[in-house]
Formats: C-alpha cells, sequence, structure tokens
C-alpha cells in the first residue's frame, strides 16, 4: 500500500540516463507486458528525454503553441500517447520517471497510487529546500500557482506505465511551446527556485529513495542488459 513504512517486497530501479522519447516508450511496453506476465518484479525506470511534446488521451492540439517549423528547429519530437491528461514536455535537465507497478499488490488503487507518487515527489523536493505542495482539482506537484512536476499515468490489467516529470533545469523556452495540461499555468525548475545548480542524478537519488519509502520497496539497482536478457523471479 502506498505509504508503507516498510519496505518488504522487492522492486528494481533502471537508470537510462538520456535517452529518446519513442525508444523508451517501446521499452516500457516490453516490460509493461512482463510485469502484467508476473516474469518481473515492479520497476521504475529513471530517464532524462532529448526535447519531445506529447499529448495524453484528453490532449487538445490547440495547446500545442508552436508551428511546425518552430518544431523542427528545436529539433522537438511530438508523440500521442495512451497515458492521462493533456499536453506535455519532456526535455534535458527534467527528470522522468515511469514506474511499471502491479496496483494488485498496492490495494488496487489508482488515486492512491497517484498521490503516492505526488508525496514522494514533495518529501524528495523538501530536501533541496523546495516547499512544494499539491493544488486541489489538478494532478501534480506545485510550486504555489507554477507547477513542478507533472504526473500521468497509463493501467492496463492493474500495471501501470508512463509516470511524472520532474523540473530540475529545464529550458522555459521550450515549455512556452504548449499550454501545460492545458491550463493557463507557469512552470518552474528546481534550480530556479533554489538559485543554484542541482545535479540531476541528485534528485533522482532522492526521488527513488522516497519512492521505496512510499510504496514499501527494497530498491535494486538493475542494467538494461540484465532486465532484457530475460524473466526475473
Amino acid at each position: 500500500m502506498a505509504g508503507s513504512s516498510r519496505s518488504d517486497r522487492r522492486a528494481l530501479h533502471l537508470s537510462l540516463g538520456r535517452a529518446d522519447y519513442g525508444w523508451t516508450l517501446d521499452l516500457q511496453r516490453t516490460l509493461h507486458g512482463r510485469r502484467k506476465a508476473g516474469s518481473m518484479p515492479d520497476i521504475i525506470i529513471t530517464v532524462e528525454h532529448n526535447p519531445v511534446i506529447t499529448f495524453g488521451r484528453s490532449g487538445a492540439r490547440e495547446h500545442l503553441l508552436a508551428s511546425p517549423s518552430e518544431l523542427r528547429r528545436e529539433a522537438i519530437e511530438v508523440h500521442e500517447v495512451e497515458r492521462g491528461g493533456d499536453v506535455t514536455y519532456h526535455g534535458p535537465g527534467q527528470l522522468v520517471v515511469y514506474p511499471i507497478v502491479d496496483l494488485r499488490e498496492h490495494g488496487r488503487d489508482i488515486r492512491g497510487f497517484v498521490r503516492g507518487l505526488e508525496q514522494a515527489t514533495i518529501e524528495a523536493l523538501a530536501e533541496f529546500g523546495v516547499d512544494a505542495g499539491r493544488r486541489a482539482g489538478y494532478p501534480g506537484v506545485w510550486v504555489s500557482n507554477r507547477k513542478i512536476a507533472s504526473i500521468g499515468v497509463y493501467v492496463s490489467g492493474w500495471v501501470t506505465r508512463h509516470g511524472l516529470a520532474l523540473n530540475v533545469a529545464v529550458n522555459p523556452a521550450h515549455f512556452a511551446m504548449i499550454r501545460p495540461c492545458g491550463l493557463p499555468v507557469e512552470t518552474v525548475s528546481v534550480c530556479e527556485l533554489v538559485g543554484r545548480t542541482v545535479p540531476l542524478d541528485r534528485v533522482r537519488d532522492a526521488l527513488v529513495e522516497r519512492l521505496a519509502e512510499r510504496f514499501g520497496w527494497e530498491m535494486e539497482p538493475s542494467s538494461l542488459a540484465e532486465i532484457l536478457g530475460g524473466a526475473r523471479e
């Protein structure tokens, strides 16, 4: 259950570094199938993407504010995906986390899962001096009226994919090309708030640790070769 204070189940952590969105999406789908089949434990993928704009199931094209030529100039791809939510941006300086989690082992509680992602992010941000919280009616994590992390998940057979994106040091000009989640809101990054450089890997490690605590995982670092080399019990 979300909120567990005891690590009583094993989970894998796969850190990909920088990777294209499309390749990572295919990997998510492969691992999602393995988790549904019970041939691997829960897994947390962390990654930093090359610039990309994605539309969720409720995405509206009018929320993309950039022209095709502007997107080409900035080498920004566009993908339509099955997650919930509207439009969002991923790119350098942003920590993206894809939990592939069997909710049958976490109370079959989708809302609780999302709140667990939010709470772990809030707690991780506090370690860097960022006072973040929720905004009633809107998923994600906020600092006052500015959004610092977006959340959009997809659930099939009680197994999740997609997840959250936390702004550490994101190019604000790229975010200006969309209306994030269809809302007229500002976005903000960790480094902007604290006034210093914060390495993305430090934020990653803090967030993975908070997720492990929140969901009761014994986190085990793993490699792509180990995971794709065969099913792991």
